[in-house]
């Protein structure tokens, strides 16, 4: 059991930082407690995640304590959900947050052209060196980087901006609209 709490020692001893100090408890004292109650359990068969035990035995251990105190502040009352344990896994909105920017990813790397997804797939995902994608495609190596600068700016372009285009004001004067004329353009500039 040791070898599994003790590299979580450091972390326990932070998150008990403020909230031992507030209930007018000493973290040592709350540190050496826990390790008391943990080295007592005879069986830890049934312990799935050794950080997230140590942090709830920790905050048996300061409840408790609170329990016990004569007097305890309104502040301490106030302030009980500062005992909230940190969670190593996701929150259930991070997680879908993620699947929904995955999904966004994969739908704009499917959208790029066939030979920049090629290229971009092999490379990136795969991991070929810019050679390997070459040899394997059978294009110059100077080739296989223009395609990854291509495939790069468009999904900067879509990704890069949370999926919105460039915005007409910030595209260069010349390509806000393809059907007019250079000369066309300065006329209008000069009215």
């Amino acid at each position: 059991m040791g070898r599994n709490v003790f590299p979580h020692e450091a972390a326990l001893r932070q998150w008990l930082g403020a909230r031992a100090a507030s209930a007018g408890l000493e973290v040592d004292d709350v540190v050496q407690e826990t390790y008391a109650i943990l080295a007592s359990i005879e069986n830890v068969d049934h312990i799935r995640n050794a950080r997230t035990y140590m942090f709830e035995v920790a905050k048996s251990v300061v409840l408790q304590s609170l329990r016990r105190a004569r007097i305890v502040t309104i502040d301490v009352q106030a302030n009980a959900q500062v005992l909230d344990i940190p969670e190593d896994a996701p929150s259930p909105e991070r997680v879908v947050a993620d699947r929904q920017e995955l999904s966004q990813v994969s739908a704009a790397i499917a959208a790029l052209p066939d030979r920049c997804r090629e290229v971009f797939t092999l490379r990136k995902i795969q991991g070929l060196s810019q050679r390997q994608v070459a040899d394997t495609l059978g294009i110059a190596q100077s080739t296989v980087e223009k395609h990854m600068v291509k495939a790069l700016a468009i999904l900067t372009n879509t990704i890069g901006r949370g999926g919105n285009g460039r915005n007409a004001a910030s595209s260069p004067r010349d390509q806000r609209n393809d059907s007019e004329t250079g000369e066309q353009s300065r006329q209008r500039e000069r009215a």
